[in-house]
């Protein structure tokens, strides 16, 4: 079984979570390698594909968009996950609770428009949003003013545990064997 994890990351947060994730199906029986979507080639060459971007701007990366849109027709006939890296994510938050839980609900209510593009055109057998690491020099001035009054906390937030739990939920989703293996 060969994976591939493709990722857009654009301080490196994305690329982290893509490499775990890709470490950690390999650990658990299923070849995996990370691309920068740039990097990636054609899905076809893969028998599964782990999907993600950084969000900017309440968006995926125009470069994953592209890479989704390029090879919708590929990444529909094989098993394909999908996963954000942002300020908050499903366990994660950089925000205190009550933002963060607010944003989450924002989220449920009116996804990234791209993500939801992406998931229309691959059917993705799961998704997953995780927080990233964030530091000032990430964010012009306004948006650093406004994370500082939201209460926001720099630093790396990303929950090694839970890319973890759900990389291992992949790998024996692959695994496992199918009706017509019993």
């Amino acid at each position: 079984m060969a994976v591939l994890v493709a990722y857009a990351s654009d301080h490196g947060s994305t690329q982290g979570v893509a490499e775990r994730i890709a470490a950690r199906l390999s650990e658990n029986g299923v070849g995996a390698k990370a691309f920068p979507v740039d990097e990636a080639g054609d899905p076809s060459e893969y028998e599964a594909v782990v999907l993600g971007s950084a969000i900017h701007s309440m968006a995926w990366l125009p470069e994953a968009t592209r890479y989704a849109k390029r090879h919708a027709a590929g990444l529909a006939e094989r098993p394909v996950w999908l996963f954000s890296v942002s300020l908050v994510g499903d366990t994660g938050s950089a925000l205190p609770g009550p933002i963060a839980a607010r944003a989450r609900k924002m989220k449920e209510r009116r996804p990234p428009k791209a993500a939801v593009e992406v998931r229309d055109a691959v059917q993705p057998r799961g998704e997953r949003s995780f927080t990233g690491a964030i530091e000032p020099d990430h964010w012009g001035r306004l948006g650093r003013t406004v994370f500082r009054a939201l209460g926001g906390k720099w630093g790396d937030h990303r929950d090694w545990d839970d890319v973890d739990a759900w990389a291992r939920s992949i790998a024996a989703e692959l695994t496992s064997p199918g009706p017509s293996d019993s």
